[in-house]
């Protein structure tokens, strides 16, 4: 009888329990049961309403089996679910895969490699299956952190720590391929998902070539591993599919946590993989959300502002790979905003240095120092060096704008305010600011090419740019020089004038040059006479060396070819001409040096000019100038005045007039058609404008203290001196005005008559007559206005016939209250 009961008992299971028993061999070692697994899936795709029954059973198990250490059992239990997954695909695998998530948990929760590699692997699997319908309760939170504790193994042989983080990597790219295209699924793009994935995928391409190197130590990095093994291979491959997932709303979610990686694994310095990770970043995302990467990383420089020297041009380097791939594609909103903020860390930069060398004459260790300076200036070159190469790949119309932000931040002396506040750091800060962002003038507008030079050189680009060219600094009127030659050589001529010298055949040059446009002639005219008084300027500074008188010839064959009409063409002989007898006269006691540097220059470029207009005459008096000059005056060519150690003459005598180019002989060889020569007679005199007066040897921003002397003496004794007697007689002249009428009246006409009659170089002279007197009674004025108060003794010393007060310090001068603001 108790025979009897127990036979009864085995068939009394349900069919599905006995079904899920026969696949289990009596010994692990035989494997699967082929057969009973096929009539167990059969089963399940036959009555589907039983896959989650048989999904709790296989479950209770393989839990059994994991705490009785019985892995033969457990792999067999896997590979069931596994089939069973696959070949299920009804509306009730949705329990079936609560139990399969439930196992694969049980199986990583386990300390045992194999155990977590097999429930990886089928986890895996998992994500390949194309659900139908959404999920609404399932969560991978779970899955989440233990892939990327995987991912960080530590295990102590090399090739088990390789297998777990292999395994971890596939985890989440299994997790990210399931949940990224679920909709219900979003809650993976918040921080604390995204704080564990990205690192965890950043930390095996950082240490993938490590690991490969302890596994094959006599191998190169990666080889002997092909791409499903090496971690660093698979962990890019998750990242980029990751940030190609990426919505517009997720960006900022995935791009934050790779800086707070970068932060505490200090990988700023160096930032070799900080470079390699923001070009995965750029070259993954779409095109359309770059501006968001480049406004995290601008965001964390600022953050980063009082960082390390290093660091910080860490990130700068950083943010120069983002813009040079953004500015290829669409850069968005962040244009301007990007120049904004490099331009405040370059002047927090300049602070920072000049603080360090303030602090350097007090400390102790003086090579310290100075190399805290240095790494100062390695922040302040890569940030010119990424507002360059930015700007340098904008389209023309956005690098136009950006040419005009970057010359509204240079501190130019004269203007009513400044976006530095150039007080604060100096003399040599601004210098150096101004250095700076002339430098990445350059870069931005090398290139540039624009159909107009009225659009390309706007005035409230040229004025600020034509003010620095004043400055007394050899070095800024260079970096001037060079923006210009970027903006008008639009032909790439410079190569071919590089070197100043006498060129003896320009037609072997192959120069390039177009017919010059209307609206070049109408800029020409506008601001002809500004460039040509800028040029004469900046020859006669006294700290002119060879690459300041090359940059200067260059610029004059520039314009000959980019803007020359025959109008233009007797401008710049006008020109050349005023140079040449600016250094005959020398009232402003030029050094000799200066002096033969300039006359070399204009035989350089009338020598270049007169080819240029193909003037045989022309070319014929040039060239016996330049002849007599190697005979008799080798020191007034370029090939000899600019090599050391060239012996100076002690005069230029004026009598020499072979040695010269003459203004009548030149206007006898352009008498013919096509040249008004009539107006090279006519001295080239620069008009002196207050641009002159407020820049002139100036090349930083200072404070002017107009000190103002009343002197008691200077007034007159009785008032009465200064009032003319009132009388009646007085009061009727000044009403009766009949006389004053015609005379107002006739000179009018005479005015007139003059304007209609009169030669134009008449009245241009005339005009300049005047301008220069007002400028001279102006100068008087303001000669008098700045002179220093007298001493309070009232000592007073004579010399020369002109009357000195000693000068007495700002803090012992005593202002009147009205004078006092």
């Amino acid at each position: 009888m108790p025979a009897g009961v127990c036979g009864c008992c085995g068939p009394l299971r349900p069919r599905y329990k006995r079904l899920v028993d026969n696949i289990f061999p009596e010994d692990p070692k035989d494997g699967l049961s082929k057969s009973d697994m096929e009539k167990l899936t059969f089963y399940a795709v036959s009555a589907p309403e039983k896959l989650d029954r048989i999904g709790a059973y296989l479950a209770e198990r393989l839990s059994r089996d994991v705490v009785r250490h019985r892995y033969g059992y457990v792999v067999i239990a896997m590979e069931a679910l596994d089939q069973l997954l696959m070949a299920c695909h009804s509306q009730s695998i949705k329990p079936f895969v609560e139990s399969f998530l439930h196992m694969v948990a049980k199986l990583l929760e386990s300390r045992e490699p194999d155990l977590q590699v097999l429930g990886t692997n089928s986890f895996v699997k998992f994500a390949n299956i194309e659900e139908d319908t959404p999920s609404y309760h399932r969560r991978y939170d779970f899955f989440v952190s233990q892939f990327s504790a995987m991912c960080h193994s530590t295990h102590e042989d090399p090739e088990t720590r390789t297998r777990i983080r292999v395994a971890g990597i596939k985890g989440l790219q299994g997790v990210v391929r399931k949940t990224v295209n679920d909709e219900l699924q979003a809650i993976i793009w918040e921080p604390q998902h995204m704080d564990k994935l990205i690192p965890s995928m950043l930390f095996n391409m950082q240490d993938g070539d490590e690991l490969d190197r302890a596994r094959h130590p006599s191998t190169p990095s990666g080889a002997g591993q092909d791409g499903e093994e090496n971690p660093t291979v698979l962990a890019e491959n998750c990242f980029r599919e990751l940030l190609g997932r990426a919505a517009y709303g997720n960006m900022n979610n995935a791009v934050r946590p790779v800086l707070v990686h970068l932060d505490n694994h200090h990988l700023w310095d160096p930032n070799d993989f900080a470079v390699s990770c923001f070009r995965i970043i750029m070259y993954s995302i779409q095109a359309q959300h770059s501006h968001h990467v480049i406004q995290q990383v601008l965001n964390h420089l600022d953050t980063n502002n009082k960082s390390t020297p290093r660091v910080r041009a860490g990130i700068v380097q950083v943010l120069l790979e983002t813009v040079a791939i953004a500015a290829k594609g669409s850069v968005g909103p962040t244009v301007l905003e990007v120049f904004n903020t490099l331009l405040k860390h370059l002047r927090m930069s300049v602070d920072f240095e000049l603080g360090e060398s303030s602090r350097r004459n007090s400390a102790c260790s003086v090579s310290s120092g100075r190399g805290k300076e240095s790494e100062e200036r390695i922040v302040q070159n890569a940030i010119i060096q990424t507002i360059g190469f930015f700007g340098g790949n904008l389209p023309d119309y956005q690098r136009a704008e950006v040419m005009m932000f970057i010359m509204g931040k240079v501190p130019v002396y004269g203007t009513p305010c400044h976006t530095l506040d150039t007080v604060k750091i100096g003399h040599r800060g601004t210098k150096r600011i101004q250095t700076m962002l002339l430098s990445s003038l350059i870069m931005v507008t090398s290139g540039f090419k624009s159909k107009s030079m009225s659009a390309a050189l706007p005035p409230s680009f040229l004025d600020p740019l034509f003010s620095i060219s004043l400055m007394e600094d050899s070095e800024l009127r260079q970096l001037v020089l060079e923006i210009l030659h970027n903006i008008i050589d639009r032909h790439d001529n410079r190569a071919k004038l590089r070197g100043i010298r006498i060129i003896p055949n320009v037609a072997a040059l192959k120069i390039k040059r177009e017919k010059i446009s209307k609206q070049d002639v109408a800029f020409m005219k506008k601001h002809g006479q500004q460039l040509y008084r800028h040029i004469y300027l900046g020859c006669k500074e006294e700290d002119n060396n060879h690459k300041n008188f090359e940059l200067l010839f260059t610029t004059l064959a520039i314009v000959t070819i980019e803007l020359a009409n025959e109008e233009v063409v007797i401008d710049l002989i006008r020109l050349s001409i005023a140079l040449q007898e600016m250094c005959l006269m020398n009232e402003e006691n030029m050094p000799m040096t200066i002096r033969c540097g300039i006359m070399a220059s204009v035989a350089a470029y009338l020598n270049f000019l007169s080819q240029m207009i193909a003037n045989p005459p022309f070319c014929q008096h040039v060239s016996k100038v330049i002849e007599m000059r190697s005979m008799e005056a080798p020191f007034l060519l370029p090939e000899h005045i600019f090599r050391d150690k060239c012996p100076l003459p002690e005069l230029l005598d004026k009598e020499d007039k072979h040695l010269y180019f003459q203004t009548a002989d030149i206007a006898e060889c352009l008498a013919g058609p096509g040249y008004n020569a009539e107006r090279l007679p006519v001295p080239y005199i620069p008009q002196v404008t207050d641009e002159d007066r407020l820049t002139r040897r100036k090349s930083f921003v200072d404070t002017i203290s107009l000190q103002v002397d009343i002197m008691s003496n200077s007034l007159p004794d009785k008032q009465s001196q200064l009032a003319e007697e009132i009388t009646f007689a007085t009061l009727k002249k000044a009403i009766d005005t009949t006389g004053l009428e015609e005379q107002e009246r006739e000179k009018r006409r005479q005015v007139m008559e003059k304007f209609q009659k009169a030669p134009f170089e008449e009245i241009a002279a005339h005009c300049e007559s005047k301008a220069n007197m007002l400028h001279n009674r102006l100068a008087q004025i303001f000669e008098l206005t700045i002179r220093p108060p007298p001493s309070p003794s009232g000592v007073v010393s004579i010399s020369a016939g002109h009357t000195q007060h000693p000068s007495v310090p700002v803090y012992e001068m005593k202002f009147p209250d009205l004078c006092v603001y």
